[in-house]
């Protein structure tokens, strides 16, 4: 086997920031190495993968190749797959025996923090899969929430609130992870606090195909009807009111751009989507991830 050239790298928000070079490696410089050779990510939080999305990442590989190296690091058995499992999956379908890598320089912590990051930004987990990567990190590496969000540049009651969805009955999550729940509807279920009557509002919510905002109404005629008292308001209700399907907004912006994301509602049709940065380079990596 020949052994490709190692990049150090440095940590920072964002996957481009914490591959450092290895992310805007050239294609044409990079080694290529055979396919058997590059063994799975122990720290990938990603269990299920889109088969119609593969297919057509396969098809296009078929056509133009790989147009940007996957990471790996060295390891006694070959190479161990670090970003880019989508394409190294789809290049087996193609039937490439060799494939273009950027080999950086990783330790454990790095290689799970880069696992984490490729999906949160890029590919987006569902939010169970994220919760059970973030729990598992967490237990791995003896960190705080604090500790990961700043790693990943991410809010910390972002991380607080997915680990939150792992309470919920094994059902419920199943119905998250499988899609046919969104984050939305399990922030509301989380709140019940009450398995059996989560999973039969959760089995209602899909027979019926309720939205979020049917799913707050079905609970506020339940409670109607039961003379239970509202849920008590939060201090500072504002009249356009957060809601639950305002909160699975943010987190999903959050996911996508790996960072804090506010929506401000100022009226029914009017408000802001606030997306601050503390310095130069945050800037410019949350600029070439909007103009993707």
């Amino acid at each position: 086997m020949t052994a490709a050239p190692t990049a150090k790298v440095r940590l920072g928000r964002g996957l481009d920031a914490l591959l450092g070079p290895a992310a805007d490696a050239p294609l044409a410089a990079a080694p290529r190495v055979p396919v058997d050779q590059i063994h799975e990510n122990p720290f990938q939080p990603r269990k299920v993968f889109d088969a119609e999305e593969l297919a057509g990442l396969r098809d296009s590989i078929r056509e133009y190749g790989v147009l940007q190296p996957i990471v790996v690091r060295s390891s006694d058995e070959g190479y161990q797959l670090i970003a880019g499992e989508r394409r190294l999956r789809a290049a087996k379908e193609a039937g490439l025996t060799e494939i273009p890598v950027s080999v950086v320089d990783f330790t454990d912590q790095q290689t799970n923090e880069a696992a984490l990051v490729e999906n949160i930004q890029r590919a987006d987990l569902n939010p169970i899969e994220k919760a059970q990567g973030f729990k598992d990190y967490l237990e791995r590496f003896s960190m705080t929430q604090e500790q990961l969000a700043e790693r990943l540049g991410i809010d910390r009651t972002s991380i607080s609130n997915l680990l939150g969805l792992l309470n919920l009955p094994g059902d419920v999550q199943d119905y998250v992870r499988t899609g046919q729940l969104t984050l939305g509807h399990a922030k509301i279920l989380k709140g019940l606090h009450d398995a059996p009557r989560s999973i039969s509002l959760a089995k209602e919510v899909i027979s019926r195909g309720l939205s979020v905002h049917g799913l707050e109404a079905l609970l506020k005629q339940q409670r109607a009807e039961a003379g239970e008292a509202p849920p008590a308001a939060g201090p500072r209700q504002s009249l356009a009111e957060r809601t639950a399907h305002i909160l699975a907004l943010e987190e999903e912006l959050r996911g996508k751009l790996a960072a804090t994301v506010q929506i401000k509602l100022k009226s029914k049709e009017k408000g802001q989507i606030v997306i601050p940065f503390d310095s130069n380079s945050e800037f410019e990596r949350l600029l070439e991830v909007l103009r993707r």
